[in-house]
């Protein structure tokens, strides 16, 4: 297996460094901050399907060289670093606010003037029993010029307040920064401890997680059909939808013993060994829900009045996903084929092709397409695992330690990439960077040039997490 590789490079040499493994066929996953005593060092990752790289710089002055320019994925990593760590970002002009909020609106979006050009404050509290999020339209008409998102309400230091724990105390701190998002973010940080400890997890302990990732993505696509069904106001979809999704969170209990999964990973070993007759019932309703489920999607397809308000709404452009670092759906419908699955030795996708949608037109059509694809390979898959009765396995050591571990797994809303610095066996540094926050950024984008009334449906084709955002 290969570690970490992790490069200390000087300041001056900082946006060189980055330019250089990006010539490289290496892509730009995360950035985050450390602080240990008066030194604080940043930290990119460069990932490829055959290496994971991290890049250090210790800043001295509390100043280091922008790198949006070259990687406008980093922008919020940037923004986040400055509120957080007070970090100052050279060429990062202007730098807006994204966890503080400042009073004044001008000191977190986007200037647009203008004749006609108006201001639409949407949140943070909703009509719906959501997580708090603020949206700020520039709109001429009805038409959206721009959209700021505004998140980070309820944010709750759970990274700091992991700091200074034991690894397995350090894990309910990540696994609570989202419930939908529980089994992604803990196998990243599982992973990402792991390596740093110099462990490999045996095939029963790779397959337990394999498991257990598809199951969250089960109820969460089907939840996300149900939700584009609501934004354009389709109930009879809406409510088939959402019971398919309570369906599949019964098999949750089933197998692993948590309709959101809460509590079924940890570091090291499998954490659930399921009751074989609870297991075999699981696998039979898991075959129910797939026809069931094969059913209200033909509905959907027939549904003239629903289908006609998806096509052309919401676009993101391939090139623009990729330009602005989306993941998951929400870049495949795009046409990007990067699917963390794909290259995942810590978990066991054999043969695992990513689904495609014809056209990838990347509109609010193609994301909806695009899920009811990745249905398909998702319960494959776990009609395999749950006929052979996975069992727990652990993970054994297998080389040195490294400096940092990295974790990255695919979770429903894409690739979630979990950072950790271990101190005698102490978690010194944990940052989690979920596919939802990768993807925010790509939403904002979508919005522009659609009408106002069609943003709860664009908002709901790439259904992203709050919570684990604001972590």
């Amino acid at each position: 297996m290969t570690a970490t590789t992790v490069e200390h490079v000087a300041p001056k040499r900082w946006r060189d460094a980055v330019a250089d493994a990006l010539a490289r066929d290496t892509r730009f996953a995360s950035a985050w901050a450390t602080r240990r005593a008066d030194q604080t060092t940043w930290h990119a990752l460069l990932v490829s399907p055959g290496a994971t790289r991290v890049l250090a710089t210790d800043v001295g002055a509390g100043k280091v060289e922008s790198i949006i320019d070259i990687v406008e994925a980093a922008a919020w990593d940037e923004r986040e670093a400055h509120d957080l760590y007070g970090l100052e970002f050279d060429g990062h002009e202007p730098m807006r606010a994204l966890v503080a909020h400042p009073a004044d609106p001008a000191a977190w979006t986007i200037p647009v003037t203008g004749d006609g050009v108006h201001e639409v404050a949407v949140g943070p509290i909703h009509a719906g029993v959501i997580e708090s999020g603020h949206f700020r339209f520039h709109v001429v008409g009805e038409r959206i010029l721009a959209m700021d998102p505004r998140l980070f309400y309820k944010h709750r230091g759970l990274e700091r307040a992991a700091e200074g724990h034991s690894t397995a105390e350090a894990l309910p701190f990540v696994g609570r920064a989202c419930a939908a998002c529980a089994v992604a973010n803990t196998v990243a940080y599982a992973h990402a401890v792991e390596s740093a400890l110099g462990l490999w997890p045996d095939r029963e302990l790779r397959e337990q997680r394999t498991m257990l990732l598809e199951l969250e993505r089960l109820y969460n696509h089907l939840h996300d059909i149900s939700a584009i069904c609501a934004g354009v106001g389709f109930a009879p979809g809406s409510m088939a939808f959402a019971a398919l999704k309570d369906r599949a969170q019964r098999i949750n209990e089933r197998a692993a013993g948590h309709r959101f999964l809460f509590g079924c990973v940890a570091i090291a070993e499998g954490r659930i060994e399921p009751d074989q007759r609870a297991v075999a019932i699981a696998l039979s309703e898991l075959r129910d829900l797939r026809v069931d489920a094969a059913a209200a999607w033909r509905d959907l397809e027939f549904a003239g009045s629903m289908q006609a308000r998806l096509d052309d709404v919401g676009v993101l452009a391939r090139e623009d996903a990729r330009r602005l670092g989306a993941v998951g759906p929400a870049a495949r419908a795009a046409g990007e084929r990067d699917d963390v699955r794909s290259a995942s030795p810590r978990l066991w996708y054999w043969d695992f092709a990513p689904a495609v949608v014809t056209g990838a037109a990347g509109d609010v059509a193609a994301r909806l397409r695009l899920r009811a694809a990745e249905l398909e390979t998702t319960c494959d898959i776990l009609e395999d695992m749950l006929a052979r009765a996975v069992k727990p396995g652990r993970a054994t050591h297998e080389r040195e330690s490294t400096e940092i571990g990295i974790g990255r797994v695919e979770g429903p809303r894409g690739a979630t990439t979990c950072s950790v610095e271990l101190d005698n066996g102490h978690v010194a540094r944990v940052h989690l960077r979920t596919g939802s926050y990768a993807n925010w950024p790509a939403l904002a984008h979508a919005t522009a040039g659609n009408l106002l009334p069609d943003f709860p449906l664009i908002n709901k084709s790439f259904e992203l997490c709050y919570a684990c955002v604001d972590r």
